[in-house]
């Protein structure tokens, strides 16, 4: 007989048919007992990361933390005894393109969970399609609506957001710093979340919100907003992030403005501040993680800082003039830790085990702090599946910022605004 043309004996083309049943045997044990090259590979964990553009002295530190995560879990044997693949995409601090490379990571990388972008713009514009992928997305940004009603069952967020920093602080701004407020914002998605809930904390804690200003991305010139500022305000609660803060602040002081400021740690992050000088002197911040060791000084915190390559003093072992972003970095890293801690508990093996794995994140109740949770205890709510930890309030003084208290995570826990757990996968 012939096979592609080739004479064969009758003996050989029964070895053949031999090997090739036993070949479709074997290939539909290993697909079926989950050991197929699918089951058998590593797991992929994604990282929608900022990496370049506005936000990306950021980036580049939430992207550092998580490798030094996965690095530690593959040299302690992996998740389920599986190796981990961690892969990154740069969203350029762009909710379009951050969108398309979520895309990327879930269907092309077959990413079982993505470690999302702390851009509330990125984050905002991903949010639908995690649950239009069924794949897990564990955000970093801030804007609150991702683990409310905008957000759907496919989203957790381990870390701090603007209805948590509110919390920690409106009551303790209008009895301590000032009754009129103006409230200036970086205006996009984060920037009116803040605006929306610092204006409802101000009032609701007694004072008066005089003015609400929004400035767009990358503003050069602010003068033309500075001069809409009320002249009976007494303090003014900003927040923008990188370039922006310090053309605002320095544009500020030369103003004229010498009145009181207010602002969360997102406007100061990844900002040597020792160089800013007079124009943060004194001002009171809302961190979420200290920046010196000496502020929150843990065999956990070292722990961390060790791995991630982080000094006492908040800056890179080896490069000080890059600053850390102290109150975020953590949280990638934590999110890694989640996931494995969820995954090992629900016996993940692949996406269709997906729904197993969020019902286990939303029984995940309160995380102890530790050597993977090294940022303290968190509080993990099922309802909206949002984590809730410890803040605390700290001053600049001589460029340093000095803990002044910590806010403990019940302080800054709310209603739970929505329930996940009523949705269909």
């Amino acid at each position: 007989m012939e096979m592609q043309g080739k004479k064969i004996t009758r003996r050989e083309f029964c070895e053949i048919g031999m090997k090739a049943s036993l070949s479709t045997l074997v290939g539909s044990f290993l697909l079926n007992s989950g050991c197929s090259k699918a089951g058998m590979d590593e797991i992929v964990i994604g990282h929608q990361a900022d990496l370049t553009g506005g936000i990306s002295s950021w980036g580049y530190w939430l992207d550092k933390a998580a490798r030094a995560a996965v690095e530690e879990i593959n040299k302690a044997g992996g998740i389920n005894g599986r190796r981990v693949k961690y892969v990154v995409e740069d969203t350029e601090t762009n909710p379009t393109v951050g969108a398309r490379k979520f895309r990327t990571l879930a269907l092309q990388a077959n990413a079982a969970a993505v470690i999302g972008s702390v851009h509330s713009g990125v984050m905002m514009a991903t949010v639908p399609l995690a649950n239009e992928l069924k794949t897990l997305y564990l955000p970093v940004a801030m804007a609150c609506e991702a683990t409310a009603e905008k957000g759907n069952r496919y989203v957790f967020r381990i870390s701090t957001q603007v209805c948590m920093q509110q919390k920690a602080s409106t009551q303790w701004m209008v009895e301590n710093i000032a009754k009129n407020w103006t409230i200036v914002v970086s205006d996009y998605a984060w920037g009116w979340s803040h605006e929306s809930w610092f204006s409802k904390g101000i009032e609701d804690a007694g004072g008066k919100v005089l003015s609400k200003l929004r400035i767009p991305q990358g503003t050069k010139d602010f003068y033309n907003y500075l001069g809409k500022i009320p002249k009976e305000t007494e303090a003014i609660y900003f927040i923008f992030f990188g370039a922006d803060t310090i053309g605002f602040l320095q544009q500020l002081h030369e103003f004229g403005y010498r009145g009181k400021k207010f602002t969360v740690i997102c406007t100061l992050e990844a900002i040597d501040l020792e160089k800013m000088g007079e124009i943060v002197e004194g001002m009171y911040v809302v961190e979420y993680l200290p920046r010196y060791l000496s502020e929150f000084d843990t065999q956990y915190n070292r722990a961390l800082r060790q791995a991630v390559g982080v000094d006492e003093n908040g800056r890179e072992v080896g490069n000080p003039s890059r600053v850390v972003a102290g109150s975020h970095y953590w949280a990638t890293y934590e999110s890694v830790y989640l996931l494995k801690m969820a995954m090992e508990k629900s016996n993940w093996r692949s996406k269709k085990d997906t729904p197993n794995l969020i019902e286990t994140l939303e029984a995940t109740g309160r995380i102890e702090e530790g050597l993977h949770f090294p940022q303290g205890d968190v509080i993990f709510r099922a309802e909206d599946h949002q984590g809730f930890h410890r803040h605390y309030m700290s001053r600049i003084e001589e460029g340093r910022l000095k803990v002044k208290f910590p806010i403990p995570s019940d302080q800054v826990i709310y209603s739970p605004p929505v329930d996940f757990r009523t949705e269909e996968f």
